[in-house]
């Protein structure tokens, strides 16, 4: 992306107040723009694919089509764009959800101004951005599974191909998208993937996400 030109952020959240102060905000930053407004997730996804923004501000419960089925079809429409969502729930099940969808970030509502922007720009920059408060969640998370004997690092035991494919798959790539990254066969992935998860005694993308994580192999921006 060409960070010469302002971030086009598209911005789906159902409270019109909300959303308008959202935009107000955005666009009084000098690197930024709206480029688009959607009320609902159907509005959404029509003018993400019209617009093709850098970054989209998905609200969960958005009507029509929910939020995490918005950053879904996004992520398959507009590969480029990044979703953030922006949410009332402070919960490891919506938060993993999301990231499990493809978000590359996860904000608050109850955040302040600056962090908003702080995780449009990690977004459009390719990073994952966590608010503290999921960040604090995570380390205790992490801290929990090192005292009852969960946490296994067998992040050695993987070759440097399974090492780039685990980044990859923890960033939201699909398994067809990182074999054209790779200029792999589709095959190749799905067995380099196998053999990961083994290793690592892990069993859903979400535990993926979590691990990758925990061993820093994603860019946090908190």
């Amino acid at each position: 992306m060409n960070d010469a030109r302002r971030i086009r952020i598209l911005v789906a959240e159902d409270h019109g107040i909300v959303r308008e102060g959202i935009c107000l905000l955005i666009e009084a930053q000098s690197d930024m723009e709206v480029v688009g407004e959607a009320s609902n997730g159907q509005e959404a996804l029509d003018k993400a694919r019209e617009t093709q923004p850098d970054v989209i501000l998905v609200d969960l419960g958005m009507p029509i089509i929910g939020g995490l089925d918005v950053i879904r079809l996004v992520k398959k429409h507009c590969p480029e764009t990044r979703a953030l969502v922006l949410t009332i729930h402070n919960s490891d099940d919506y938060f993993f959800r999301a990231l499990n969808a493809g978000a590359s970030g996860y904000v608050l509502k109850g955040a302040a101004s600056v962090d908003l922007l702080q995780a449009i720009r990690a977004a459009y920059r390719g990073e994952i951005y966590l608010h503290p408060t999921v960040g604090t969640k995570l380390v205790a998370d992490y801290l929990r599974r090192v005292r009852t004997g969960e946490e296994q690092d067998s992040y050695d035991a993987l070759t440097e191909r399974e090492r780039e494919v685990l980044r990859l798959m923890a960033e939201g790539y699909t398994n067809q998208e990182i074999a054209s990254m790779l200029t792999l066969s589709h095959s190749t992935i799905q067995t380099h993937r196998a053999h990961l998860m083994e290793k690592l005694n892990l069993r859903t993308r979400t535990d993926l996400i979590k691990y990758a994580i925990r061993k820093k192999l994603i860019d946090l921006d908190s």
